[in-house]
């Protein structure tokens, strides 16, 4: 491939067609996510457009979404809190705190195959409290997107009679506090993580890899606080019920 060597402020420009090859995209979708402000407009060289770093990254980060599953609204909006002053580098922490965090992807089954790796025939009450709980996700044509490593506990669940109601209650402070803990985590990595990774001229795989690292850490983190917290819930709850 050709790089052109025309810059702007010493950046190097490719033309739409090296654009293309570089992020795997169309020549009709790089331009329709132009019109929606998802990247900017060309540099123009007379009658010539061109796109830097920046186009690149963006266009990336909107592929990235998209395999997460956001919708071009959600993009949208998760792109419109992105500042136009962002550099690529910038928008690699996005995409770096996109990776997913799951220790095993999902795998879409059919419903027999489901039904298959659950060692019974689920009920559509069944399949309502496991998409609740986040185990199973519905996809397209009738198949399913499963957490397979949660499956069998899910299962265990419902053998024991669990409420939809209470699947429903769980899975809402799941989410809030799930939230909650990833804006706070993805605000430490901006204040105090990629400053100093950038500072020292680290380039953005150096900070995926941090955040690869700190996964299982995290996780680990997260599962000891929560039984700290749930034992002194107990004792707490004890404790008031001696001195009542």
């Amino acid at each position: 491939m050709v790089v052109h060597e025309e810059a702007v402020e010493g950046v190097t420009l490719l033309t739409l067609d090296e654009l293309t090859q570089r992020v795997g995209m169309s020549v009709r979708n790089v331009r329709f996510y132009t019109s929606r402000g998802l990247v900017p407009p060309p540099v123009r060289r007379g009658r010539s457009g061109f796109y830097s770093a920046d186009h690149v990254a963006r266009l990336e980060l909107v592929q990235d979404l998209q395999s997460h599953g956001f919708t071009l609204a959600a993009i949208e909006r998760y792109v419109a809190r992105i500042p136009a002053s962002a550099t690529p580098e910038d928008i690699a922490l996005h995409r770096t705190m996109l990776a997913p965090w799951q220790t095993e992807p999902p795998v879409e089954l059919s419903r027999e195959e489901l039904d298959k790796r659950a060692g019974r025939s689920l009920s559509a009450d069944d399949l309502a409290v496991l998409t609740t709980l986040g185990i199973v996700t519905p996809a397209v044509r009738g198949r399913y997107r499963v957490a397979v490593a949660h499956l069998s506990v899910g299962i265990g669940l419902l053998d024991l009679g669990f409420p939809p109601d209470a699947a429903r209650a769980a899975a809402e402070v799941y989410a809030a506090h799930g939230r909650a803990i990833a804006e706070e985590l993805s605000a430490v990595f901006k204040k105090l993580v990629w400053p100093a990774y950038k500072e020292s001229g680290a380039p953005p795989d150096a900070l995926r890899e941090v955040v690869e690292r700190l996964k299982p850490l995290s996780v680990a983190s997260l599962v000891t606080a929560y039984e700290v917290a749930m034992d002194d819930a107990k004792r707490e709850g004890i404790a008031r019920r001696t001195e009542a």
